[in-house]
């Protein structure tokens, strides 16, 4: 080897136990967070999700302002807020939509949020969902779950795929799961819209998300297809982390059974804590939020 190769490899080495040095410290600027392949979370100490001081600004306006924020594994989380309260922009900067200025985000204990692109938060187990559904109408029911599966979709493969008899268990598994047995070959379109809010939710357990976010579930939704979905998000709580923004309070007293912690927004930080009856009492809640 020459001295200039040896000089070159000692350069690498260098570089790389430094980077490797940064990934251990947790800065900001760490590479712990790049999910390589395979790279999965760590939940050994129970947190799922943790927001610290995030702040985002548009135009001089602050949507969150030092936001700070911790979802346990398998949690149920109520949020709740007034509209501008800064709920959508905190799921935005969870599913890297959105840039914070400042703060940090942790999926577990390892992985940096704000260091990945919105395609990589996915696939590490991040899944959201919006208020209005959005399904493929002109497919079946059955097919849009199939094309939900965690899959090769490259061409070649999706023309040559075959399902196997797992992939199909686990069809007929969130079929009956979201209550869409009967609908199965029917066209995604002709549902009604609470049923296709529950399509897409078991669009999104196709893909065995560990953590559930899901802006305002049951708007638009009938007295009974309310209630059902009530107990299909206390069946999934424990598997999966489920945070739940809502304005519908029969609703989020129904998921919260009296004792599950409720979190009210306002102004783009935490305002209040506690079960659904402390908050509903608390003066300041009441003020800017519930009404007197």
């Amino acid at each position: 080897m020459t001295p200039e190769l040896q000089e070159a490899g000692a350069a690498q080495l260098a570089a790389a136990q430094a980077r490797l040095q940064e990934a251990s410290s947790g800065g900001r600027d760490a590479a712990f967070g790049r999910v390589l392949h395979g790279a999965q979370p760590d939940f050994a100490h129970g947190v799922a999700l943790y927001l610290d001081e995030i702040t985002v600004s548009f135009d001089g306006f602050k949507a969150l302002n030092a936001l700070s924020l911790a979802i346990n594994v398998g949690e149920l989380r109520c949020i709740i807020g007034p509209n501008g309260a800064g709920k959508t922009t905190m799921m935005d900067v969870i599913t890297g939509k959105t840039r914070p200025d400042h703060g940090t985000a942790s999926f577990g204990s390892n992985i940096d949020l704000l260091r990945l692109r919105e395609n990589d938060i996915a696939q590490i187990g991040i899944g959201r969902k919006f208020q209005k559904p959005t399904v493929y109408e002109q497919l079946s029911v059955f097919e849009n779950l199939e094309l939900a599966l965690k899959a090769d979709r490259r061409v070649r493969a999706s023309i040559f795929s075959r399902l196997t008899g797992t992939q199909l268990d686990r069809i007929a598994e969130i079929l009956q799961l979201i209550h869409l047995l009967p609908e199965a070959q029917r066209t995604a379109g002709l549902l009604s819209h609470g049923q296709k809010q529950w399509l897409e939710i078991g669009m999104l357990l196709m893909q065995d998300p560990k953590l559930l976010l899901l802006d305002e579930p049951v708007a638009g939704m009938t007295d009974e297809e309310t209630e059902r979905t009530a107990e299909l998000f206390l069946s999934l709580e424990g598997q999966h982390s489920l945070v739940v923004v809502e304005h519908d309070m029969k609703f989020v007293g129904e998921l919260t059974q009296g004792w599950k912690k409720v979190t009210v927004l306002h102004e783009g930080s935490v305002l209040a804590e506690g079960t659904l009856a402390d908050v509903q009492s608390n003066e300041k809640v009441v003020e800017v939020y519930l009404g007197r």
